[in-house]
């Protein structure tokens, strides 16, 4: 290869036709990135309008939307990620109404020797001593002056593949730099508000974590909720803004207890546009969990570009059966993506992704929910919510009675639409009088389970539904920001209501138009099969 010169990315842009697609997104150029070798999505890659310091992040899926009016106004779109030789497309050769798959393939940057050794000779540190370097740096590669970003947010569930309660918004955050308290100093203003209806809803999984009942909690997690506001708690989730305060789980204080709580190794370095990389694994252990962690760190300044961060639950495996990205198949507790972009020598936010896999315990479908005492038949009738499988209901060893702590057998069952009729199998006198106790002790209302207690097992209702066994249905949650402008020495106005960080977004939140919020968009992630 000729000196001074890398290796450049070839891409090539396939049309594909979907009318799907253009039904959804009349007013956007659509596109996905796929990796040209593996064929994968390439997922948060920046895709920017030159000049306009204006862009979007590609979803999980690889995609992508434009507005329309950037191809009439013949702009370039830029695409830069991890990997990838930075490249420009005009935005003139991708078409409305078609998906446009846009094929990357992965970069291979060989630097020139005599340009490294220009550089002069670099110690081979270790990977814990670059790691140490890039916290104790935060200070001065990340701004300490006035900045706004302005992005597009959303949080949204995912249950079997589908998108669940999508809740989108284009918003700016006024921060006063990194050496202020984030939460106690940093301003919310929200340009734009939507709860996508175009969407499923699930109001039972959209419900705050409530961790007093547990009926939505997160599996060997706590999560603060801020009252509902999913943004501040993605914020909070941001290890680099919130170095010197807690962040989250194993990572803590990122500057006091990172290191301490992580083994490091050298991973395969890696570039990004012509700035070479370190690449550093962790790994962090504690009985019943276990948490893998990725820094892209800068070797010219020791800038932190991009931090990966996942904790496992150590003694359950996934849902899936599959290898997860670390090579196992323990269960995900959290998994949080932060991603950092240089501008004019400072670290600014790009994107932030934080995901969490949580459980809603239920109520039963199908339930005992009234017992009856038969006086002149001395026997109970059993009431359920919906109509009985007679064979499972039938089996005497599936109903237990306990009197003053004894245990009595049961003489005889018998089963209708949705009632059992309970013998039990005592002595008529011993029978007759312990049935009076009972109704007596009714009428007083004295009646515990100490005194009389009936459970039922193993009895199914029509569609198999076993009686009086609580449901656990398994989601995962997603808060995602993108920024789409950095706006240096950016204060906050004194004219306008900010979002109140302790409630939720998308109720009762003052919204403020900007004289530019026509110019950001949401990327809302596209609905079904993109192939």
């Amino acid at each position: 290869m000729p000196k001074n010169r890398a290796t450049y990315i070839v891409y090539s842009v396939v049309l594909l036709f979907s009318w799907s697609l253009l039904a959804q997104d009349p007013d956007y150029i659509v596109g996905k990135l796929i990796d040209a070798k593996t064929k994968d999505p390439v997922v948060f890659a920046n895709i920017r309008i030159k000049d306009r310091a204006l862009g979007v992040i590609t979803n999980e899926d690889g995609s992508f939307r434009i507005p329309v009016r950037y191809r009439e106004y013949g702009d370039i779109v830029e695409i830069s990620s991890m990997g990838y030789k930075t490249r420009e497309i005009p935005i003139a050769n991708l078409m409305e109404g078609t998906l446009n798959r846009i094929r990357l393939n992965p970069d291979t940057i060989v630097l020139d020797e005599a340009i490294v050794k220009a550089k002069g000779k670099r110690r081979n540190y270790s990977a814990n001593a670059i790691v140490k370097m890039a916290i104790e740096a935060i200070g001065e590669n990340y701004p300490i002056r006035s900045f706004s970003i302005v992005g597009y947010y959303r949080d949204y569930q995912r249950k079997n593949g589908a998108y669940l309660n999508l809740n989108e918004a284009i918003l700016e955050v006024f921060d006063q730099g990194f050496d202020q308290d984030d939460f106690g100093t940093s301003e919310v203003q929200l340009l734009n508000t939507k709860m996508n209806e175009d969407f499923q809803r699930d109001t039972l999984a959209s419900q705050k974590y409530d961790y007093s009942t547990g009926t939505k909690i997160i599996d060997k997690a706590y999560l603060e909720n801020y009252d509902g506001n999913e943004f501040t708690n993605l914020r909070i989730h941001d290890a680099l803004r919130n170095f010197n305060v807690y962040s989250y789980d194993f990572v803590g204080r990122l500057e006091e207890d990172f290191l301490t709580n992580h083994k490091f190794s050298k991973n395969k370095e890696t570039y990004l546009a012509d700035e070479a990389l370190y690449v550093i694994d962790g790994q962090g252990q504690k009985p019943g969990y276990r948490a893998h962690a990725k820094l892209y760190i800068s070797k010219t300044d020791y800038a932190i570009y991009k931090m990966e961060y996942t904790l496992y639950d150590s003694t359950e495996k996934n849902e899936s059966g599959i290898k997860n990205k670390h090579g196992h198949k323990r269960k995900m507790i959290f998994d949080v993506v932060t991603k950092y972009n240089r501008i004019k020598g400072k670290m600014y936010l790009s994107y932030i992704s934080f995901h969490n896999s949580f459980r809603l315990n239920l109520p039963p479908i199908f339930e005992m929910n009234e017992v009856d005492l038969s006086l002149s038949e001395s026997h109970f009738v059993l009431k359920f919510n919906r109509p009985i499988d007679p064979l499972s209901a039938k089996i005497k060893s599936n109903y237990t009675i306990t009197f003053k702590g004894a245990q009595w057998e049961v003489d005889k069952l018998e089963v209708f639409k949705d009632s059992v009729k309970v013998y039990p199998d005592l002595k008529e006198g011993t029978l007759a009088k312990t049935m009076r106790e009972i109704d007596v002790a009714a009428k007083k209302r004295s009646f515990d389970s100490e005194l009389l207690d009936i459970q039922v097992r193993n009895v199914k209702d029509f569609e198999g539904n076993s009686v009086n066994v609580p449901r656990v249905e398994s989601y995962q949650q997603f808060r995602e920001f993108f920024v789409q402008r950095v706006k240096l020495d950016s204060r906050a106005p004194f004219d306008v209501k900010f979002m109140n960080k302790r409630k939720p977004i998308f109720k009762d939140q003052p919204i403020e138009e900007s004289k530019d919020d026509q110019e950001y968009w949401m990327n809302t992630p596209l609905q079904g099969k993109m192939d």
